[in-house]
Parts: structure tokens; sequence; C-alpha cells
């Protein structure tokens, strides 16, 4: 295979180039006769760019070319997949300026959210470069004289990947780079939202890099009409989802229907617990961070702070202040903090939730209005579990705080949630903390921390309502990729006729 970068077939690394397109089979493919679904600018409501919306037929072409080029694709050297996705990377490097410009502009990213976007993403593809030489079986020893016993893994086959638009370049890359590297081929459905940086930017990269044509397949679309065929197509061996938790019962019930794999990273609602003796400043930082870090549109933000009732004033009055003075603005505004919500109808639910939550009781300590798809940081104080915004994952820039008496009713009211995806716990005890946080069912804990935190190596994923299965490191490795069991008789062997 050649190591040369292929002359430029697609669009430019560049917000303002034509992304107008399909990538199937290594071909741009215009499709003209497709509805063409529009992307806006979440801060202006200006027109980017529109894209064709898959039909059942393109997802068709897709796997089609997907399982044709993933034959090859898998017996590749361990090296030459491994240089590609190392490739991938670099370029990434390389066009970090355009790249930040489309997060912020597609998808309403302010700075700190381009940071931490484009840094991890950068990093989990070099980590990723990795995953070819870690694929790895093991020998044993047979109960049967003369006979041994070898275990590998090979690639899963074809991997269907549906994503969000959240953290659009980060989770379609998490699930799209680890399956090409281990040696599978992908068809990857987009967020409509976020078709660019959530999608297409990708396969811009892979093709720079060098992919061979068809190991991955872009069809933006609607959920209802490519996410669903991608989800129920017969030839795809792995449906990566990442959604809501709605959703995600439909694409896993889809998946099992053709015994695919599902791996489902689905809904939060994730509790910041700061017990009596933490040290305030410090779980008052991550609180903020924790609930307004991408306008808290992420599905391991805070949900709920559970607060000791001792300390329960002063913690509302310190993140009442905070977030009251943080700036809301354009993302192309170097200090802004707080961006635009992605689209009315989540505007809409938030906004629902917050004052549902205030005529239930609860006070408005800060925030609680909106500006067009700006919602303001809002702090609720006097929460029960059982209002609005405590009891649904919110998705906003809202935090709502609850008192509790007792660690007991701590981990009582954290545990209180169909969901089951992270938390956090703050004490001057760390050994206390600890205690507290191994009795809460989650599948990520962090102490003294705040949940929004990811690293390539360690295991993402929750249980409960918040999904099947986990991504990064060896625990994506195994998902994507299937056991297989030879034993060799090497000395003639004796049956029993």
């Amino acid at each position: 295979m050649s190591r040369q970068e292929p002359t430029v077939r697609g669009p430019e690394i560049s917000i303002d180039a034509d992304w107008d397109r399909q990538y199937v089979g290594g071909e741009w493919r215009r499709v003209e006769e497709r509805e063409r679904i529009e992307v806006e600018n979440p801060a202006t409501r200006e027109h980017i760019t529109e894209v064709p919306a898959a039909s059942v037929e393109d997802v068709d072409d897709a796997y089609e070319a997907a399982t044709a080029a993933q034959v090859d694709w898998a017996e590749t050297p361990p090296q030459e997949r491994a240089r590609i996705v190392r490739r991938v990377g670099e370029l990434m490097e390389e066009h970090e300026a355009a790249i930040r410009e489309i997060l912020a502009i597609e998808g309403g990213s302010t700075v700190p959210k381009q940071d931490i976007e484009f840094g991890g993403t950068v990093t989990l593809v070099y980590d990723t470069a990795q995953f070819p030489f870690r694929v790895s079986g093991r020998h044993a020893d047979s109960k049967v004289p003369g006979k041994e016993n070898m275990v590998r893994r090979e690639p899963a086959g074809v991997v269907g990947v549906i994503t969000p638009w959240n953290v659009p370049l980060k989770l379609a890359m998490r699930a799209a780079g680890p399956a090409i590297a281990v040696g599978n081929g992908v068809v990857l459905k987009p967020p409509a939202e976020t078709p660019i940086s959530g999608g297409l930017l990708l396969a811009r990269l892979f093709e720079l890099a060098g992919l061979p044509d068809g190991v991955l397949n872009v069809v933006p679309g609607h959920g209802s009409t490519a996410g669903d065929r991608v989800a129920a197509h017969p030839d795809s061996d792995v449906i990566a989802f990442t959604g809501s938790t709605q959703a995600g019962r439909l694409v896993g019930e889809n998946a099992i229907d053709h015994f695919a794999f599902p791996a489902l990273e689905l809904g939060g609602n994730n509790a910041h617990v700061v017990l009596e003796d933490a040290d305030l400043d410090t779980a008052v930082d991550a609180g903020v961070f924790g609930s307004f870090w991408n306008q808290g549109q992420v599905c391991i933000s805070i949900n709920r702070h559970l607060v000791h009732e001792s300390i329960y004033d002063e913690y509302v009055e310190r993140l009442a202040e905070r977030a009251a003075d943080l700036t809301v603005g354009d993302p192309r505004d170097e200090d802004s903090i707080v961006g635009p919500i992605i689209n009315e109808s989540q505007r809409d639910q938030i906004m629902t939730f917050i004052e549902e939550t205030a005529e239930q009781g609860a006070t408005i300590e800060t925030g609680g209005e909106n500006d067009g798809l700006f919602v303001e940081p809002t702090v609720l104080s006097g929460v029960e579990n059982s209002m609005s915004a405590a009891c649904n994952e919110h998705f906003g820039p809202v935090a709502p705080v609850i008192p509790f008496s007792s660690d007991e009713e701590a981990v009582e009211l954290a545990n209180g949630t169909a969901y089951g995806l992270a938390g956090s716990v703050h004490s001057a005890d760390r050994g206390r903390a600890r205690d507290v946080g191994d009795q809460i069912d989650v599948g990520m804990m962090h102490i003294n921390d705040q949940p929004i935190h990811v690293e390539p190596h360690m295991p993402f994923g929750g249980v409960k309502d918040s999904g099947v299965g986990r991504y990064n490191g060896d625990w994506i490795i195994d998902e994507l990729t299937t056991t297989k069991w030879t034993s060799v008789q090497r000395e003639e062997r004796g049956y029993p006729f």
C-alpha cells in the first residue's frame, strides 16, 4: 500500500468548504435528488451548509462498500493500520485552527469546550494508533494429551456508528477510530445538527491519511431513516451508539434483532456529592465546571448537586455567584464561557424544566432566563429529587442543589434515579469519600473532582439505564473484536469408538 497521501478529492478542512456530500466507497457523492438537511450556526442561526439526507438505499450502499473493503483491511499489517490512524492525529494538529473553527461555528463550542474536545480527540487518536498491536489472544494447555489451545481476537466485521451532536468530533472518533484500527469496516451516521464535525470531517481526515476506499463510510441523515437502517442492517456486527436512553433502547432492539453487539452509551443523571468536611473552594470550583462546561450539554455533566445541610446555604451562595459571573456569548468570542444551546427544541425543554422546578417550590438563585438559544447559567435551591430539573436529565446549564443530612441519605438520593453513568464525591477524608462513592451505582466515580473527566485508557460507560458496554482502551478492543478458539491435536488421539 502506498505511503503517499492521495490526491485531494473531497472538501478541504474548512468550515467554508463544500460539505454537501456523502462519503461512500471512497467517493464524495452529492446525490442531488436527496432531501437536504440545513446546518446552522446555533449562535447566530446563520446558514452554514446543507447535506444530503441519506436514504435506506444510501445506507445499504455504505454497508456494501464497508463489507467489501473490510476483508483486505483486516489482513493489512498492523503497522500500516497504526500508521494511518497516527497520521489522522498529525493531520488534526496541522489543521487545528480550522477544526476549532468548525467546532465553534457548527456546534456552538466555546474555547474551553474546544480545548477539551480537540485536545482529547488528538490524545485519543494517538492512543488508538497502538490498538493494532494490542489485539492479543492466549495459549493454553489442554486436558487432552497432545493437544494445545489457542485463543485469538479477530475484527468483528462491520461496525455501525451513530453519534450525537454535543461532543461530535470526540464521540465519533472514539468509536470509528478504534473500529478501524483493529481491522473493521465502518458505517458512520453523524448527527443532523453537526454532520461536519461529527462525520464528514472524519472522512476527510482518514482519506488524507491514506485509508483504503470503503473502510470508512459516512452517511448524514435523519435518525428515523438513516439511523434506523444503520442499526438494523443485517451486515452490521457491532452497533456503537451514543445518545438518549429512549433512542438507545430502540437502537439496541434493532441491533439484537440481527445479533449485532450493542455498545450503548446513554443518558445520565449525575450527582455531585459534597460532604460537610469538604473543601468548599474545591467543591464549588468543580461544581461550576461540571455543570456549565458546554452549556451542560454532556451526558457526564453534573445534573444534581447534593450538599450537606450544614454547608448548604454557603455552597448555594458561592455557586450562584460564580454562575452569574460566567460570560455568555458567541463561541467565536474568546471570552465566552457559555455558548448557545444546539437548537430550539433543546432550549425549550431546558426552560420547561427550570419553570416547572420553580413552580414545584424551588428558588431560582440566579439565571432562569434565555435570549434566543442562549440560556443563562441557572442555580436552583430548595430542590428535591422529585422536581423536574432533578429527576430528568436536563442537559442544560442548570444546577439544582439538594440538601442531605447524612452520608446514608446522600447515597440514597444519588441512587434515586434510573441512570448510573458517573458521579463525584468531595470530602477532606478521601477514605470516607471512597466509601460513599463505592455505594453509588455508577460506572465512573471521581473523588474530590467532578464527573466531566475522560482518559483514553480508562473504561467509559455506565450501569442501569445509562447503557451497555465500555469505550476506550482494552474494553473497546474487546467489543470491536470477536473471540476465536482454535485447538490443534499434535499427537494421535484415542477415541472411545
